[in-house]
């Protein structure tokens, strides 16, 4: 069952529990007069407009301008509900296409506050188009390599869902509200529940957060400084992320391919949590693929530095990897290359999963995604192999140039002991093939395929 929604905030309370004391400029864009009862000549609809100013003390369904959230400044965009359901008419458009292109002069990242239940049917189809307006206004601030955080609260539901909330580049909800496309009113009559909640949409990779009303300015003031702008010019690329510390099981180099592979398939080698856990002072996991899919073996994130530097993260956890986990990493890549933060990826898996579900999932496109995503990235990847370096399912997020090993890790065109099937050799010639294969950190460096061992 879904969780009981937290205590419904107004526009304006919404706003004053992410900037606390800080000061909140409103915004407000140019005026326009609609035709009596708008663009259709509803019947009643001036009416009712009145009715939800005189009941919210608004003017439209949304409130905007700039403030802090913590010790970053950005552009706050607050859906009011009590107004007509937080539609979105033709002046709601006009309000939040306004906000966008405020983050885009100020260069400040978007923060959208949402509680809305979709387009406004007194306007029709002028309605509607609003959200073509805000799609415009948000690909504009993404190419401009500006961050957009939603906090999705309830509900959220229709176009506003499907544009300023779904749309954001990190999306965090309030425990227990309504979030989804189809509204309570509209869904079928038999449909669960579940899936139309902050949680349920978590469980399905929709949502990076469900976060309780009082944690969320802290974790969206983390946010902000982990996507914010760093120190470096714009189009310039940042400083490459610092490689993670050593953390070997034993000391010294395998001498055979055998012992190599034994020590990266260690249960008592360190994996990606732990190097993690050491890199970075505060993590800010992303979660999903956005195609309603999760892998619970990848970790995808943003993370800061003791010394503040943000880095964002790929790190797989010892298990084949998935075709959702490869999409959330190539969705993280690109996020982090469009707002220049470098990336670190933690290569460790025996391979990509291969069973039927994962090719019905598409495990060829995600990992080719991926191999893209890297490809294409204009920040700086670094690339550590802390473990297995499992073919094709690896490479996909080690960074040309620029991986490194571990002591306990090798990295290879296949596992030896598929090698040897494929071969048609007998079990005992697993060994002597693994050193057939040169899978060893030294022969990776000496190949060329690693820089360095890191000790």
């Amino acid at each position: 069952m879904p969780a009981e929604p937290s205590a419904r905030l107004t526009a304006r309370e919404a706003i004053a529990l992410l900037t606390g004391a800080a000061d909140f400029t409103e915004h407000r864009p140019p005026p326009r007069t609609l035709p009596p009862d708008g663009p259709l000549g509803w019947t009643g609809y001036d009416a009712a407009r009145e009715r939800a100013a005189e009941r919210t003390g608004e003017e439209e369904s949304v409130v905007y301008g700039t403030g802090l959230v913590g010790d970053r400044a950005c552009v706050l965009l607050s859906f009011e509900f009590g107004f007509l359901g937080g539609s979105l008419g033709l002046l709601t458009g006009d309000r939040l296409e306004a906000a966008y292109d405020l983050a885009f002069t100020r260069r400040l990242p978007l923060l959208a506050l949402v509680a809305t239940g979709g387009s406004r049917m007194q306007e029709g189809m002028v309605a509607l188009t609003q959200l073509q307006r805000v799609a415009a206004a948000s690909t504009r601030l993404r190419a401009a390599g500006l961050a957009q955080l939603a906090v999705v609260r309830d509900p959220t539901t229709g176009g506003g869902w499907a544009t300023v909330g779904a749309g954001a580049d990190v999306v965090l909800a309030l425990p227990g509200a309504q979030v989804g496309f189809a509204g309570s009113r509209v869904r079928p009559p038999d449909a669960d529940p579940y899936a139309y909640g902050a949680e349920g949409q978590f469980t399905a990779g929709q949502v990076d957060a469900v976060v309780p009303a009082g944690e969320l300015p802290g974790t969206v003031g983390r946010w902000l400084r982990a996507l914010g702008p760093g120190s470096h010019a714009p189009h310039e690329p940042p400083p490459a992320a610092p490689l993670p510390r050593a953390r070997p099981s034993s000391a010294g180099l395998p001498a055979s391919g055998r012992e190599a592979v034994e020590r990266a398939r260690s249960p008592r080698r360190p994996c990606a949590e732990a190097y993690l856990a050491d890199y970075f002072a505060v993590r800010l996991p992303l979660h999903g693929d956005r195609c309603g899919g999760t892998d619970p073996g990848l970790l995808t994130g943003f993370g800061l530095r003791a010394n503040g530097q943000p880095v964002a993260y790929v790190a797989q956890c010892g298990t084949p990897t998935r075709p959702a986990g490869y999409r959330a990493a190539a969705r993280t890549i690109r996020l982090a290359d469009r707002l220049g933060v470098p990336v670190l990826t933690l290569v460790d898996t025996p391979g990509a999963a291969n069973d039927a579900e994962a090719e019905r999932a598409g495990a060829g496109a995600a990992i080719a995604d991926t191999f893209a995503a890297i490809a294409a990235a204009r920040v700086p990847v670094t690339t550590l192999v802390i473990g297995e370096g499992g073919s094709g399912g690896a490479l996909a997020l080690a960074a040309p140039g620029n991986t490194h090993v571990t002591a306990d890790s090798y990295f290879s065109v296949i596992a030896p002991e598929l090698a040897a099937a494929i071969l048609k050799r007998p079990p005992e010639e697993t060994g002597a093939t693994a050193d057939q294969l040169r899978l060893r950190p030294q022969d990776l460096v000496e190949l060329g395929i690693a820089r360095s061992i890191v000790t």
